[in-house]
């Protein structure tokens, strides 16, 4: 009788009630074990070196360290690794830097049961699969420009209230400066004001979700 291959899973996120439920959806399938549970990303890097699991199933947004941290650091450890993102959140450059920082797969917890486990089984054989409305939110920005690391700085401090010249301040920059990337980044997210551009870029993923 041949060797029945089973897929080692290890799953990462912070919400108790969503790793009871992976585990009851993947551990029925034959194929597949859960090896390992932890709720944040410095702990997906130390479990993902110690089990070595085939897959992990990380989601994005948890405490001390977020997924895209344990993504690049488990990447970069092991470049073959296997990570399937399974998050809340939508966002063109939120999924293009999951994806840039090695996830093998992107899916939103609104996915079926059948998708998880078929993207599961793709990423142990190391296809990509990327949830159809997180496609659909690339497509809509594609060829978009993207805020520069400047950029985002300016943006991050703006979206905590602070002015154009306390942003100088913090980023030793020059007010006149700050004013010019400002005006940059409302042009690129075709955003009627600073506001507006905090609200676009936290939807589209360039400011993590608080």
């Amino acid at each position: 009788m041949a060797h029945e291959i089973i897929i080692r899973v290890l799953i990462a996120d912070d919400h108790p009630m969503m790793r009871e439920g992976l585990r009851s959806t993947l551990e029925i399938e034959r194929d597949m074990k859960i090896v390992g549970e932890v709720a944040d990303g410095a702990e997906a890097v130390e479990s993902f070196a110690r089990l070595r699991p085939d897959v992990v199933i990380m989601d994005l947004q948890m405490p001390r360290y977020d997924g895209a941290y344990a993504i690049e650091a488990i990447r970069s450890a092991c470049p073959d690794a296997s990570i399937v993102v399974l998050t809340t959140y939508l966002g063109d450059a939120r999924v293009s830097r999951a994806m840039a920082l090695g996830a093998t797969s992107y899916l939103l917890k609104t996915a079926s049961s059948d998708e998880i486990v078929a993207t599961v089984r793709s990423a142990f054989v190391g296809r990509s699969h990327i949830s159809p409305n997180a496609l659909e939110d690339m497509g809509a920005h594609r060829g978009a420009e993207p805020l520069s690391t400047r950029e985002l700085a300016v943006l991050r401090l703006a979206s905590q209230g602070l002015g154009n010249r306390e942003i100088g301040e913090e980023l030793s920059l020059a007010e006149e400066t700050v004013k010019t990337r400002m005006k940059s980044i409302l042009a690129k997210l075709h955003a009627n004001d600073r506001t507006h551009a905090v609200t676009i870029a936290i939807v589209r993923g360039f400011l993590d979700v608080s």
